[in-house]
């Protein structure tokens, strides 16, 4: 697989045991991970870094290599994988955590392999911002890096995360983060803030309400596809960002666009929000990695014309 275009991410892999109004999923594959690069790989090569325990399937990680994915970053360790539990209630845009048994993932490190750093596109995933700082220390020229971050680690690491934001290009968070992070209710208010502690483009998740676009450029606002029948949300989100990325890499779409063709970089931004929010429509259709692991190339073509469509006046 060459590195010249691929996608590299880092962060976790997961068993997830979710309750929702829909049912009960019991120890299904998760992580952000998991999610990104299976969505990220509708559209360019993705390379891994994480670690799993002795428990995770050997057959799932044979299917991701099966895709544009190259799992060689991925270590086995001795032990168990990490596990989440959780569940949604009257909420379905935010989940309850019950238990979280981080099992392998405690001690995880990231090391860079030099085909890794040689990747065009970094993002980030939902860890520790220290070692989301670890990565960017090891990681070599990249066309455009983009991070996640979670209400945990902005309360618990705020220092750290801002450290981190002063070294990316796009921020991916959702709306309660979003408050978290600035200060501000005011979705303008804290786009504003956030954007002034270092990544040019901000992306706001709003969950059903679909999510807003925040750069030098102005601000988009991409409706979520309506979708019957909702039952799981989780890895939406991770989702929504490996299409995003995976949309830019795809068009070759780099940070240096934003000076030199402003509104070429707006317009590939805009499509990439609505790659994402349409990759989590389908996200959502069934618990786990289950419906992007069924999901064509086809249906996601012709479920991103129709939300075109619908946007057009």
């Amino acid at each position: 697989m060459s590195s010249a275009s691929s996608i590299l991410t880092v962060g976790s892999m997961a068993f997830d045991t979710i309750r929702t109004p829909t049912g009960v999923a019991e120890s299904v594959l998760g992580g952000s991970v998991n999610y990104f690069s299976i969505a990220a790989s509708f559209f360019a090569p993705v390379q891994v870094v994480g670690v799993v325990g002795e428990d995770f399937p050997s057959t799932h990680l044979d299917w991701l290599a099966s895709r544009q994915i190259d799992v060689s970053g991925i270590e086995v360790a001795l032990g168990k994988t990490f596990h989440w539990t959780g569940s949604y209630d009257g909420n379905m845009n935010e989940a309850k955590t019950h238990s979280t048994a981080l099992n392998v993932f405690e001690s995880f490190n990231p090391q860079l392999q030099t085909k890794h750093r040689d990747s065009s596109y970094l993002f980030l995933a939902n860890i520790d911002p220290v070692l989301q700082q670890r990565v960017l220390d090891q990681k070599g020229t990249s066309n455009l890096i983009a991070c996640d971050s979670m209400n945990f680690w902005i309360t618990g690491k705020l220092e750290e995360v801002r450290k981190t934001l002063k070294r990316i290009d796009v921020l991916c968070i959702n709306e309660g983060e979003s408050v978290l992070l600035s200060g501000q209710r005011n979705l303008m208010a804290a786009a504003t803030a956030i954007r002034s502690m270092g990544p040019s483009v901000l992306i706001i998740k709003r969950g059903e309400y679909g999510a807003s676009l925040f750069t030098d450029q102005g601000i988009f606002f991409a409706p979520a596809f309506p979708t019957q029948t909702v039952v799981d949300p989780t890895g939406a989100g991770d989702s929504f960002a490996g299409a995003f990325m995976g949309y830019l890499a795809k068009v070759g779409a780099h940070r240096d666009m934003a000076k030199t063709e402003p509104e070429k970089w707006n317009a590939h931004l805009r499509r990439a929000v609505i790659a994402g929010c349409v990759m989590a429509s389908f996200t959502v259709e069934d618990f786990s990695v289950h419906r992007l692991m069924r999901l064509t190339p086809e249906e996601l073509s012709s479920r991103m014309d129709h939300l075109l469509k619908m946007m057009l006046v």
